[in-house]
């Protein structure tokens, strides 16, 4: 698949203007301008990030209302149900506010909807349950700034709500005593782009303040935090940068039991990095809810001991490896049918259904088929009697409004630019397929059905060496808005030593001005043709560190290369 090249700019005199403060190689001051850091005292506030830099939780709208409700329902002896999503954002919060909560107080539970019974967010089964248990107070994490119908009915019948969320509020906000989300018109709390857990840890900090117990009773759940920053995907920016840093600090030094024991069962041995919780220890408390329940993933946090996390971590591994068997065999499945129906060529979206396709995998095969075919993508399955699926979008297509012109098939729907759900009649999946594809084909720009990749640099691989890597790794931890940064060299030669490994992938060495480089480039084969013709290539990489046998060596990653 061919990929549009896309190289970040610059201000030239914002760079020479940090390099002559920072000292460092003009390619980092590049990247860091980019990045919006601009001075000497920004760059400090990003390379050491402290706790101090935390903006007071007082900040936030209705925090002094929340933080008051808590400490009256405490006082009162009154009964609080803890209650979040079924997602790493969601299980982190809850995990985290309920042991918290529990060291004060012990007229406390939590409460986790089923992903398929119940559905997303606050639901009506977790209020008729606290309604029979005798709860008065539910605090709800990463939800319920949607459930205005559900919160007024909990209110009706004497239950009150504090709402923790960060999701974009509605015109209509819910009726609760407090409700604690910075993306509020009228909250003037200062980062707004805070997790579900981030907002739960902020109420943490304030309740900590008010009944005057040391911080370390909120910052011991900064390990839970920083999880759920790196599995939501909000930006690694400001307090989530601070959030985050400190808590693969303490993931590292002295985990929670279930994050010990999720990386005791990934058979990682080495540092946690951001990218470990993304893709070891987040697709294994996701796949709790996707598979079967995910109020286990809030017992393994909870748990006391190392043993019972691992108990309850097991369960989630075994989860996984059941959704990356349904993930693998329906994404093969949904492949061969889109390549049978010999008019994918002339399409510009794609929307596949199977019946018997597990529905808690359809969101990652709709990401799946976009790595193939790369176009706006939908994975039907069913469900009850309905067709239910999700949506994936190609970066700079919206998604949402897509499916909205196709609402006159649908029965229900929601969600945002990027990804969405539906649900509709079997037999009308059809006239669905042919109107998204009419609205995707006559909306969608043509260069967003070719994938870009984002360079922020070129580099000569005379200038790739180990001071200037180590300055790299002090740019951690990445996500977005901070991704780990990417390379081209241009005119690089192949030595004669590259070759294929695995029928898929490159082992490449290439040489530019007598500097040799090897790497990997993963599922690339179909390029070898390019290095052997020896003629000038330019390239796009990431620089990794490879250790074999205790020596360590700095080598590239690829991504695409091409004839310079």
């Amino acid at each position: 698949m061919e990929k549009r090249w896309n190289i970040l700019a610059a201000d030239e005199e914002k760079i020479k203007a940090l390099q002559a403060v920072l000292k460092v190689h003009p390619v980092l001051c590049k990247i860091l301008v980019q990045r919006g850091i601009e001075t000497f005292d920004a760059a400090k506030q990003f390379f050491r990030p402290q706790l101090t830099d935390l903006h007071s939780p007082w900040l936030m709208k209705d925090m002094d209302k929340a933080v008051k409700r808590i400490i009256d329902a405490i006082n009162d002896n009154e009964k609080i149900l803890v209650f979040g999503d079924y997602d790493v954002d969601g299980t982190t919060a809850v995990a985290s506010m309920y042991s918290f909560l529990k060291k004060l107080y012990p007229n406390i539970d939590f409460y986790i909807p089923h992903r398929y019974r119940e559905g997303y967010g606050v639901s009506k089964a977790g209020i008729d349950f606290a309604n029979d248990n005798g709860f008065s107070l539910i605090i709800s994490l990463d939800c319920g700034i949607k459930s205005a119908e559900l919160i007024a009915y909990a209110k009706g019948i004497n239950i009150d709500f504090i709402v923790c969320d960060h999701h974009l509020p509605d015109d209509v906000l819910p009726s609760a005593v407090a409700i604690l989300n910075p993306k509020q018109k009228d909250c003037l709390y200062p980062y707004k782009e805070l997790c579900g857990c981030g907002v739960g840890f902020k109420l943490m900090t304030a309740l900590a303040e008010k009944m005057n117990l040391p911080s370390v009773d909120a910052f011991e759940y900064l390990d839970l935090v920083a999880t759920a920053i790196a599995a939501d995907i909000v930006p690694m920016t400001g307090e989530n940068r601070v959030l985050a840093f400190h808590g693969l600090k303490k993931a590292n030094e002295n985990p929670n039991h279930g994050i010990k024991a999720l990386t005791q069962l990934s058979g990682l041995v080495k540092e946690l990095h951001i990218h470990n919780l993304v893709f070891m220890i987040a697709p294994r408390v996701n796949a709790a809810g996707r598979m079967d329940d995910a109020t286990k993933a809030v017992q393994m946090f909870i748990a006391e001991t190392y043993d019972e996390a691992l108990h309850y971590a097991e369960m989630l591994h075994s989860d996984n490896t059941d959704r990356k068997e349904a993930d693998s065999s329906i994404t093969e499945e949904a492949l061969s049918i889109i390549q049978e129906n010999g008019e994918w060529i002339h399409r510009k979206s794609t929307v596949v259904f199977q019946p018997h396709w597990h529905k808690g995998v359809v969101g990652i095969v709709a990401s799946r088929l976009i790595e193939h075919y790369y176009r706006p993508t939908v994975v039907l399955t069913l469900s009850g009697e309905y067709a239910a699926g999700s949506a994936r979008s190609v970066p700079g297509f919206n998604l949402y409004e897509a499916i909205h012109a196709c609402r006159e098939h649908l029965l229900g729907y929601g969600g945002h630019f990027a990804a969405a759900g539906l649900t509709l009649e079997t037999q009308n999946i059809d006239a669905f397929r042919n109107r998204f594809e009419e609205i995707v084909s006559s909306t969608i720009a043509a260069e967003l059905l070719i994938p870009e990749i984002i360079i922020d640099a070129e580099i000569s691989f005379k200038d790739i060496r180990q001071s200037f890597y180590d300055i790299l790794c002090q740019m951690e931890p990445f996500g977005p808005e901070n991704l780990r940064p990417v390379f081209m060299a241009k005119k690089v030669i192949d030595t004669g030593w590259s070759k294929i490994v695995k029928e898929q992938h490159i082992k490449f060495s290439l040489k530019q001005d007598n500097v040799t480089f090897s790497g990997i480039g993963f599922n690339m084969a179909d390029k070898f043709h390019l290095l052997q013709e020896k003629k000038p290539l330019d390239i796009v990489f990431k620089i990794d560190e490879n250790e074999w046998n205790g020596q360590k060596s700095l080598q590239l990653r690829m991504f695409d290369l091409r004839f310079s």
